[in-house]
């Protein structure tokens, strides 16, 4: 058991790390909005590895009287029965304290009922890089009692804010520079210590995840096994992937894939887009696109951006829209569509029973860069989804138009938006 000095050692040195680091840091306002944190209720945080968590959650208190709890630190190595001390350890460096944060407290087997007993008086916010925050004993012990919130890595306009460069779309020069800004951000990713380390960092960063979020949380046998799996899907972002041919290639059981599979999820590093269809039966037997979390990571361990800027364009794409889903609209669905045909439409956009939009991502720099199968898709799938009238868009690199298009008999109005001006345009 820590001794009560030493946890009170980590909690005051964790709030001064915190204020240390604004003074010689930029901490940027985060998009994901965290307006009430209420006693009764507690606020959880969950996100991949280093994405800012912790942060968010000391910009959330730091002008209020709270005390940080990192148990992460060596020193407070606890279980579920000695997490009173923490608490005991809080009133006598603090005070009473209105706020606590705790970070990685799902780290301590039984955490849950500890929580259930304090949050009556105090106002709870956890912070932690695995899903498993969201367990059944969670839901147990906290039915109707927690608000559970995901935070991504920078979105490229906390990017450029975090880089302090306000754009004039209007401007030839700031548009410029935005592109160029565009190019470095697909490059090195959106993790922010990445801006002040360099790539080093998303190389260690994906270790420690790899590592400690999965092969170590999940007991995993055989981790060699599993990192080259993971490899495999980020150098396949993108792209359509089948759990039966991927046990193929690796000789091992469909079973354990998805079982890998499930790991990477629950760790943030990877998501997995099935395609849409009425029949839910039917979009879990169809084959399902991978994305990563984040380019910069699929650079240092997939492809270059050099080889396929089309499909870093695209995965871009994929996990902007699984964050305005998780920030601004929680009922929006997002798919693949792809019909007998083979018709293919990257994304597919479903807000309550209605298909709003049909996208298709492509690496253009004029109309005629973009090849006939891309807008043949999308006047096919609007044909399908009619009744909705859903708006055809077409992400490019550096085109920009509005068309009405006629393609084998199929007509529609179709945009065109440059990635940089989507990206900025919320």
């Amino acid at each position: 058991m820590a001794s009560t000095n030493s946890i009170k050692t980590a909690i005051i040195e964790r709030e001064e790390e915190f204020k240390e680091k604004a003074k010689r840091e930029n901490f940027i306002e985060r998009e994901l909005k965290i307006d009430t944190i209420t006693t009764d209720v507690v606020s959880i945080i969950t996100g991949i590895r280093r994405c800012g968590k912790s942060i968010l959650a000391f910009l959330l208190t730091k002008d209020k009287n709270a005390a940080y709890v990192n148990f992460e630190d060596e020193r407070l190595q606890l279980k579920a029965k000695e997490l009173n001390s923490v608490l005991k350890a809080i009133y006598e460096v603090k005070g009473d304290v209105d706020f606590i944060v705790f970070d990685e407290i799902q780290n301590i087997e039984g955490w849950e009922k500890f929580i259930a007993r304090i949050i009556l008086n105090k106002k709870i916010i956890i912070t932690g890089s695995n899903a498993r925050l969201l367990s059944k004993e969670l839901a147990t012990y906290l039915t109707g009692r927690h608000i559970d919130y995901e935070l991504f890595p920078f979105s490229f306009r906390e990017y450029l804010r975090f880089g302090k460069f306000e754009p004039n779309i209007y401007l030839t020069k700031d548009v410029a520079k935005t592109k160029s800004f565009l190019e470095d951000y697909i490059e090195q990713g959106g993790f922010p210590l990445v801006y002040r380390i360099g790539i080093k960092f998303v190389i260690e960063n994906y270790k420690d995840i790899v590592e400690r979020d999965i092969i170590q949380r999940y007991n995993v046998k055989y981790g060699k096994m599993l990192k080259d799996i993971a490899r495999y899907l980020i150098s396949n972002s993108g792209n359509l992937i089948s759990f039966n041919r991927i046990s193929k290639i690796f000789e091992i059981s469909v079973d354990t894939i998805r079982e890998y599979s499930a790991y990477f999820v629950n760790a943030y590093l990877l998501f997995f887009l099935n395609k849409f269809d009425y029949k839910l039966k039917e979009q879990e037997k169809s084959p399902k696109k991978v994305y990563c979390i984040d380019t910069g990571i699929i650079n240092a361990f997939g492809f270059k951006v050099s080889q396929n800027m089309g499909k870093l364009m695209e995965n871009l794409v994929a996990i902007e829209l699984f964050r305005r889903k998780s920030y601004f609209n929680k009922g929006l669905e997002i798919f693949y569509f792809k019909d007998y045909q083979q018709h293919e439409v990257d994304f597919l956009i479903k807000e309550g029973l209605k298909v709003k939009q049909l996208i298709q991502v492509t690496y253009a720099n004029s109309f005629d860069e973009i090849e006939h199968r891309e807008i043949r898709a999308l006047l096919k799938a609007k044909e399908i989804f009619k009744e909705d009238n859903p708006e055809l868009l077409i992400i490019t690199w550096d085109y920009e138009d509005e068309k009405e298009l006629c393609w084998f008999g199929r007509s529609g109005k179709i945009k065109f938006v440059p990635l940089w001006k989507w990206l900025l345009n919320l």
